[in-house]
C-alpha cells in the first residue's frame, strides 16, 4: 500500500468516525482490508480505493470504515466495573428512582459487555429486570447484527463467564453458545456513530463507554464526552475502560472510586 493510498483511509476514518488511525497501523489497514478488496472485484487496496475516491460516500466507505475499527471484547472484561455496578452504581441509582433503569453500551461491539450489563441486572435486581432498557449501540453493522444473534463460540463464552453463568444464561447448539431469549429481551440494538450526532436518545442512568476513547484525539474526546453528558440523568454515571481517563478534558463530570473500579458522576 502506498502512502497517498494509506493517506486518504486515514483521513476517511477520521473525518467519518473520529478515529485516529496511527501511521505505523498501516499493516493492521493491509491485513484488514485485503479480503474486503477481493469481495468487492479489486486485485489489491490501491484499487478500491482509487474507486471510494471517484464515488460519493455510500456503502463501500462505510464497510472500509468497519474493517478498521477495533472490535476487542469479552465478557465481564476487566471485572471490577461490573463489581462496582453491583455493590454501588446501581443501587444507588435506584435510590433516585427505585422502579426502573436506562443503560447506554456506547460501543457494544459484539454484544459481550451489554449482555454482562444483563447478566448483572437478572442476577443482582430482578424486580427491575422487566422495566430496564439496555440501549447497545455501535457503528458496525456487522457487529449489531452478531448482537442481535447472541450467538458465541466456546473460545468467546470461555472468556469471562463462569459454568454457572453460562448455564443459566445460554444454550448450547452444535460447537455454539446461544443467549436465552429472556436476556436478549432485555437488549435494544441501535446503530450509533460516536462521532456523528446523536439519533434520539431517552435520559440515560448508566453510560459504559469503554476502550473506545482511546482511538480518538483530545478534541473528539471532548465533544463525545460532552454530548454523552447532555443525555445523562442528574444522578446517572458513566464508566470507560480501564486504560482511559478524562485527565485535560472538561466534560461536567467528576471522578468516583469504587474499590478497583473508577466511574463518574455529573458535577
Amino acid at each position: 500500500m502506498d502512502s497517498a493510498t494509506f493517506g486518504y483511509l486515514r483521513k476517511l476514518v477520521k473525518q467519518q468516525a473520529a478515529i485516529v488511525l496511527e501511521r505505523e497501523k498501516e499493516y493492521l489497514a493491509e491485513t484488514r482490508l485485503a479480503s474486503l478488496a477481493r469481495d468487492n472485484g479489486f486485485d489489491s487496496i490501491p484499487p478500491m480505493v482509487t474507486q471510494l475516491r471517484l464515488q460519493p460516500f455510500g456503502e463501500l466507505h462505510r464497510r472500509v470504515i468497519e474493517s478498521l475499527t477495533t472490535n476487542e471484547t469479552s465478557f465481564f472484561r476487566d471485572r471490577h466495573p461490573f463489581d462496582a455496578m453491583r455493590t454501588t452504581i446501581i443501587p444507588r441509582l435506584l435510590a433516585s428512582h427505585p422502579t426502573s433503569l436506562t443503560i447506554w453500551c456506547a460501543a457494544a461491539s459484539s454484544g459481550q459487555e451489554p449482555y454482562s450489563v444483563a447478566m448483572v441486572i437478572r442476577d443482582h435486581f430482578p424486580r427491575i429486570v422487566a422495566t430496564t432498557r439496555i440501549i447497545a449501540s455501535d457503528l458496525s453493522r456487522e457487529m449489531l447484527a452478531r448482537v442481535d444473534r447472541g450467538t458465541y463460540t466456546q473460545f468467546e463464552v470461555g472468556r469471562g463467564l463462569s459454568e454457572r453463568a453460562l448455564a443459566k444464561h445460554f444454550v448450547q447448539r452444535g460447537a455454539d453458545w446461544i443467549v436465552r431469549p429472556e436476556l436478549r429481551a432485555m437488549l435494544e440494538v441501535k446503530e450509533l456513530n460516536l462521532a456523528a450526532a446523536f439519533p434520539a436518545l431517552p435520559r440515560i442512568d448508566l453510560v459504559l463507554v469503554r476502550n473506545v476513547l482511546i482511538y480518538f484525539d483530545q478534541p473528539a474526546k471532548r465533544d463525545i464526552l460532552s454530548r454523552i453528558r447532555r443525555v445523562m440523568n442528574p444522578e446517572g454515571a458513566l464508566v470507560l475502560g480501564a486504560s482511559e481517563t478524562m485527565l485535560g478534558l472538561d466534560t461536567g463530570l467528576e471522578r468516583c472510586a469504587v474499590d478497583k473500579a473508577i466511574y463518574y458522576r455529573p458535577t
